[in-house]
């Protein structure tokens, strides 16, 4: 049986996703309001459509991978949406970082139209993407979930299921905390080891395989090693969205998290700095300028 599959929004994540997608013998349908990016697609193989309508209308399983609430809302409920699209039972795995809200909005629009959505993000930069190293969260419909094993299986080395609808989102959250805080830690402790005279490539060589290593200090670290931030995977004004919608999560529970607003200034003072188009390990940059002068010394 032919593998295909469709995807809405082929950005940085998505792209990697459809390009994965092909390598794993699917054929992809695609769809991106950028001209370049689904002619990148095209070239790598994969074919183009008009319209969030014509890729559901030519899939039954599809992903979504989109940049904004707005673009998320426009995808599924404007006027050629993937709600509008004929025929039901057409699964929609929704990948995108957003507010619960948004979301549960997009779930209900498609239910009315008799279409499953499964709140899938994942874990994992546009670096990770490209080299399949995503862990998808996945929550929502459980038989959905499986009859999509193998397009999770095609662009993602691992997946979680993890119960009802936004739990994927909500243990997103929770993940990205943390590689908020990890990042601008790795950052610290590389400027550290240079301030005290270590060769930055030394002690990411050391850190990275000892008791003090994290996933963040492994991704981002050679960048910070090497002070230059222009080969993007995930940029500090996107980054910032996130924050916005973590600590947005946060306060609707009450929850305290002194950690992770103080590292989210990091990010802020990256982008006033005018790097927010630059990587997120860009925050080492921060780091460096309230040390004063350190490398060169």
């Amino acid at each position: 049986m032919e593998k295909v599959v469709g995807i809405v929004g082929v950005g940085i994540m998505g792209g990697a996703m459809a390009r994965n997608l092909l390598k794993d013998g699917f054929r992809v349908i695609a769809y991106d309001l950028s001209p370049a990016a689904l002619d990148a697609i095209v070239q790598a193989g994969g074919e183009a459509a008009g319209s969030p309508r014509e890729v559901a209308e030519r899939t039954r399983i599809m992903i979504v991978s989109l940049p904004s609430i707005a673009a998320l809302k426009s995808a599924v409920e404007g006027n050629d949406g993937l709600m509008t699209a004929g025929g039901e039972s057409q699964i929609v795995i929704e990948c995108s970082t957003m507010p619960l809200d948004a979301k549960q909005q997009a779930y209900e629009a498609l239910e009315k139209r008799g279409k499953i959505m499964l709140d899938c993000p994942v874990s994992g930069t546009g670096a990770q993407a490209a080299r399949k190293d995503l862990v998808v969260f996945a929550s929502g419909d459980e038989a959905a979930y499986k009859q999509c094993a193998d397009v999770f299986a095609g662009m993602s080395r691992a997946q979680k299921y993890l119960g009802v609808f936004g739990n994927g989102s909500r243990m997103k959250f929770v993940a990205n905390h943390l590689v908020t805080i990890h990042n601008v830690a790795a950052a610290e402790a590389i400027v550290l080891g240079i301030k005290a005279g270590l060769d930055p490539q030394m002690v990411y060589d050391v850190i990275s395989d000892s008791a003090g290593s994290s996933r963040m200090f492994q991704v981002r670290g050679p960048m910070m090693v090497k002070g230059r931030y222009d080969e993007v995977t995930a940029t500090s004004a996107t980054h910032l969205k996130d924050i916005s919608v973590i600590s947005q999560f946060a306060v609707d529970l009450s929850f305290p998290m002194p950690m992770f607003n103080l590292a989210s200034q990091y990010y802020h003072a990256a982008v006033g700095q005018g790097r927010g188009n630059q990587d997120t390990g860009a925050v080492c940059a921060v780091v460096e300028g309230l040390g004063g002068k350190v490398r060169g010394e």
